[in-house]
């Protein structure tokens, strides 16, 4: 028998984190931080419901920092042993990683300040860029399709999730002496079909037990648009104007979405001269890490690094990677039209903000988002409208043309993810289901469409609950 606790991402969409033990073994899949209120985070992130020195192994399902954020902690309290990922999601981890313990060592130091001239004790940093090193140093890269034996009653495989560059499904089968095996498969985050650069899912074949992703599991994505067909206008709008494109990016994914949507446009000439910034020193990393690894892409990726005359789909004459801050100041003085990408995605932090802040106030400015924008956030109230705004302690009227893409999601909606559960039960259904990375209302619609679908055990398990798998027969 084996058994699996619900350590993160339990009624929320964050901090995967699930320990798998049999015998006297366990391993851990995911390792992310919580992201929520700061007083909320501060503590559920120095916690474990486990002691990290005795488990064996961490298997990532990809970079994200949700899923990959928290593995500095874990090693910082004791954790030695490997883990194992596709070799693009260890590239990128390392980028988001050393992003976020540079992050985390700077937030204390500001907020330390503040507490020594109240006479109040120091907090201690989550984890520090050393820390994020030695995790860095544990990574093991695996490659897709193929079963690793991590201890000799378990194996692995990674699948393709289609969700950003490395992602993967996890099948992992646990075979003890004298009982039948036990299959375990863990979704990771599931994709899109048709998303740019990336291959489509690819789900295992046949579990006993499934752990599920449900982030979209009540709702529909709209119709896609023609993408690339809006950001083209956005350009042409801009150039006429002779004013500036913002497009406020994730660094990872949506970033390296948006440039190859670009290149189309340029290879096709129909890419006005102007030049297009990347103001984001990690989404730059993070196209280098893209570029590396042409192992993940799809079939039309593939075909414009073979017929394009640079056989570069990430890259074009008029791009420009922007990297020091003072090249990134530099920009709110340039003479002319221009695009700049730019994190955060949300305009909550980053160098979007000091952009937003020289130029939301010119009519002629266009503010192009990308992506969610989550309640709350600058990016959500420039959306609704509001005016002025707060940026960077200013407040300020928004005058520019703020205007929105959608279909660049990289979760799969409801019927997206029905269909990749059915592409796992062609190869064996499973017992039982436990719907996690999904608010509560998401998981009950899509645990409703299951049990419907003839799985009569879906749950939706608390944080710290414990499931146990019992083999077949």
């Amino acid at each position: 028998m084996a058994r699996l606790t619900f350590c993160g991402a339990a009624r929320t969409v964050t901090g995967s984190a699930h320990l798998l033990e049999w015998g006297d073994r366990s391993i851990l899949m995911d390792c992310g931080l919580y992201q929520g209120r700061r007083r909320d985070a501060f503590e559920r992130n120095r916690q474990f419901c486990f002691d990290p020195k005795k488990v064996g192994a961490v298997v990532l399902s990809h970079a994200h920092i949700d899923h990959c954020g928290n593995l500095p902690s874990l090693v910082r309290r004791g954790f030695e042993g490997p883990i194992y990922a596709t070799a693009a999601t260890a590239d990128l981890a390392r980028v988001m990683l050393m992003d976020s313990a540079e992050i985390q060592e700077s937030d204390v130091a500001y907020v330390n300040r503040q507490r020594k001239r109240d006479g109040k004790r120091p907090f201690e940093p989550l984890y520090t860029v050393k820390d994020a090193r030695r995790a860095i140093e544990m990574f093991e890269p695996v490659d897709y399709q193929r079963e690793y034996e991590l201890f000799p009653e378990l194996h692995a495989s990674w699948h393709d999730a289609g969700h950003m560059l490395g992602s993967a499904s996890l099948a992992v089968r646990i075979q003890e002496p004298s009982t039948a095996p036990i299959r375990l498969v863990f979704s990771g985050d599931i994709g899109r079909r048709d998303t740019p650069i990336l291959r489509d899912p690819e789900p295992p074949s046949g579990a006993d037990y499934l752990l599920m992703e449900s982030t979209y599991g009540d709702r529909l994505h709209p119709p896609r648009q023609d993408i690339t067909s809006i950001l083209k206008h956005a350009i042409h709008e801009a150039f006429s104007r002779n004013a500036v494109l913002l497009v406020p990016a994730f660094s990872v994914g949506r970033t390296q979405e948006v440039i190859y949507r670009l290149n189309e446009l340029a290879e096709a000439e129909h890419l006005p001269e102007l030049p297009v910034f990347v103001d984001s020193p990690m989404a730059n990393e993070a196209l280098n890490v893209f570029k590396s690894h042409p192992e993940c892409f799809d079939d039309e990726t593939i075909r414009r690094i073979s017929t394009e005359e640079d056989r570069d789909p990430l890259g074009f004459t008029h791009l420009h990677l922007i990297r020091t801050v003072e090249q990134s100041r530099r920009l709110n003085d340039f003479d002319g039209p221009c695009v700049i990408i730019a994190a955060s995605g949300m305009c909550e932090s980053g160098r979007i903000l000091h952009h937003l802040k020289h130029h939301v106030s010119n009519p002629a400015t266009i503010v192009m988002f990308t992506g969610f924008q989550a309640p709350e956030t600058l990016g959500r109230r420039l959306l609704d409208g509001v005016t002025p705004v707060n940026i960077l302690g200013r407040s300020l009227e928004v005058r520019a043309e703020i205007d929105r893409v959608d279909g660049m999601s990289g979760h799969a909606d409801r019927d997206e993810l029905l269909e990749w559960f059915e592409s796992v039960r062609a190869g064996g259904a499973p017992k039982g289901i436990a719907l996690v990375h999904g608010e509560p209302e998401a998981q009950e619609s899509l645990a409703a469409e299951l049990r419907q679908r003839g799985i009569a055990d879906v749950r939706i398990p608390d944080l710290g609950e414990t499931w146990e798998l019992t083999p077949n027969g």
